[in-house]
């Protein structure tokens, strides 16, 4: 007899995994559609994600928390204008063990594997099943977004986003590191390997027209580059991985939860980058894609008895939750992006002025910091 579904979920990424899990804890039979094993690309993955102290809890809670070689732990962070501004955060000063964890992707997906693979309620699928609710968690490129008819509005911005390894010639500190430069570009610059390393996962946000060079140049011009940037804070640096590049872009789903077109009352529903992109220059976009996954379990979890998974009052009310959540955050990550990529004199002595006003701001700055943490 063909097993019957309370849910499926298209895409097994991480937002994917650690929902599919949440939902299993509530009882609920997940269908994880999943690429059979082997099928997976080979090429290295030099992701690396700042998770805050609400994903880290939300991943423990579902035993989807690497070990502290592959989830370093930030005890500072050092933003540097393209002048003489500077915005210091400290955990010690925050009260908290940490500021943020900047986690490997490849072990935090390994372990959000292993969770699953031992969680019977869930049973990954190669192909999409009939269930009362199918959430979509396929990333920013979603193919399914497009075939249930949902407008995704998009808002290019004229930079791509290299990410590759470093290798550097002094330890990082456990300190989150970004540089404004004044070409455009956005370094950031985050700690890998625990607490003595001294390798670094970068994303530099370039210019889209200097992309295609960036990503040709030579190892030794491409980190000499870097160490320009980086005003020399970590001595000389070595590639240790390849480049990779993608397009940024701030987007949102225009609904983010309906019925499945010709399919009775079963509905579908939106979670992650599937539903919404933001700049990567404060690394909110996996927190906000946990914190989607958080928030439609918790209501599926409240709702009344008498109402189905599917039912589109409950998914409405995550709806509108998550965009009230995600607001302030694409506003205000929109705005810095277009502060810190204009070249113009006058504006670069505003936002150095700002910057450093924002240093000495005291209880704004905390409560900016509490929010990027996830403790407000």
């Amino acid at each position: 007899m063909a097993q019957s579904f309370d849910v499926c979920i298209r895409g097994a990424g991480v937002v994917g995994r650690t929902l599919a899990l949440l939902l299993a804890r509530e009882r609920l039979r997940v269908a994880l559609v999943a690429p059979p094993a082997g099928t997976q690309p080979a090429a290295a993955d030099v992701r690396a994600y700042a998770l805050n102290a609400a994903s880290r809890a939300l991943l423990e809670s579902v035993r989807g928390w690497p070990d502290a070689q592959h989830a370093t732990a930030v005890l500072q962070m050092q933003v540097q204008a393209d002048q003489d501004g500077m915005v210091r955060f400290d955990a010690a000063q925050q009260g908290c063990d940490a500021l943020t964890w900047i986690v490997d992707v490849p072990a935090l997906e390994a372990r959000l594997a292993d969770a699953v693979r031992f969680q019977p309620l869930v049973e990954q699928v190669a192909e999409p099943v009939a269930a009362p609710l199918t959430v979509v968690c396929e990333g920013r490129a979603s193919s399914t977004r497009a075939e249930f008819g949902v407008e995704f509005d998009v808002t290019p911005y004229a930079q791509h986003a290299i990410a590759t390894r470093l290798a550097c010639e002094r330890p990082h500190g456990q300190v989150a590191r970004q540089w404004f430069a004044p070409d455009g570009s956005i370094l950031a610059f985050l700690p890998l390997d625990g607490a003595q390393g001294s390798s670094v996962a970068v994303v530099w946000s370039v210019p889209q027209e200097h992309a295609a060079h960036w990503l040709q140049a030579s190892e030794e011009d491409f980190t000499q580059r870097l160490r320009e940037i980086s005003r020399d804070n970590l001595g000389a640096l070595r590639q240790t991985a390849p480049r990779a590049s993608w397009p940024l872009q701030q987007a949102r789903a225009r609904h983010w939860c309906g019925l499945l077109p010709g399919q009775g009352r079963m509905s579908w529903a939106l979670a992650g980058d599937a539903a919404h992109n933001v700049h990567p220059l404060a690394g909110q976009g996996l927190n906000l894609g946990l914190g989607d996954a958080r928030t439609l379990a918790r209501v599926l979890h409240e709702r009344a008895a008498w109402r189905g998974v599917g039912d589109l009052r409950v998914l409405r009310s995550y709806e509108r939750e998550r965009k009230a959540a995600l607001l302030p955050m694409g506003m205000a990550m929109d705005g810095l992006q277009q502060l810190f990529t204009r070249r113009e004199g006058a504006l670069a002595a505003l936002r150095n002025w700002g910057m450093k006003g924002f240093e000495h701001s005291g209880p704004l700055k905390a409560w900016v910091a509490r929010r990027a943490m996830g403790t407000d």
